[in-house]
């Protein structure tokens, strides 16, 4: 399984012959203005929630791709409103098995809504099932004790967990949600991209040793195997 990330939280997640892209947004990040938008051509986009810094690039990259978006009812909904033809509702707790594997719907602590400050839904994390892999995409979010219920029912092998504090919960909660979730190799998103979430890298990687956990930040544009 190959992931490329994108910046701020948007990841490539490439799983057999399909390519998963999570929470685009770029374009208007200035850490990822060498990453060319037009030439990404996902099959599906899995959208957390609706804030701007996550779904910024998602209706051009899901035009010129033809991908299926997936997410809560009031995502798909409002991006078929923008003319996006291949939408997949969901809502938490749901799961579907699509032709990569399976989503599943997990609550996160968090707001949203859109542009215009109207209702988003609820926001959300997802578990994905696919090529033999098991993986927690957390969405921004606190620390929360059910994180525990995502271990003991799914056993990820890994998880995306921001780490940038302020919006969300910082790089110890983080470590105090791997374990929760059951994981030792961590994906750190959600850090430095405003000056509100800037972290010292070195730093948290070090405690993140400390705790027995690997903390993954990989540079933008580079693209790692799990």
């Amino acid at each position: 399984m190959e992931v490329t990330y994108y910046g701020h939280s948007c990841f490539l997640v490439k799983t057999g012959k399909h390519q998963l892209l999570f929470d685009p947004f770029i374009t208007p990040n200035e850490l990822a203005k060498e990453v060319d938008v037009n030439s990404i051509k996902p099959d599906y986009v899995l959208l957390s929630h609706g804030h701007q810094d996550h779904m910024a690039d998602a209706e051009q990259i899901l035009k010129q791709s033809g991908a299926t978006l997936v997410g809560q009812f009031e995502l798909t909904a409002w991006f078929g409103n923008k003319g996006v033809e291949k939408t997949h509702p969901m809502n938490t707790g749901g799961k579907w098995d699509f032709d990569f594997g399976s989503v599943r719907l997990t609550p996160a602590v968090h707001s949203s809504s859109f542009p215009d400050g109207s209702y988003a839904g609820t926001a959300s994390g997802f578990v994905v099932e696919a090529g033999g892999n098991t993986f927690y995409y957390a969405g921004d979010t606190d620390l929360f004790g059910d994180m525990k219920l995502i271990g003991e029912r799914f056993k990820p092998q890994f998880a995306f967990l921001p780490i940038g504090d302020n919006f969300t919960m910082d790089a110890e909660a983080a470590l105090v949600a791997a374990r929760y979730v059951g994981v030792t190799k961590v994906i750190g998103m959600h850090y430095d991209t405003f000056p509100y979430i800037k972290i010292d890298k070195a730093a948290v990687q070090a405690r993140a040793r400390e705790e027995g956990i690997e903390l993954l930040l990989p540079a933008v544009g580079e693209t790692i195997t799990l």
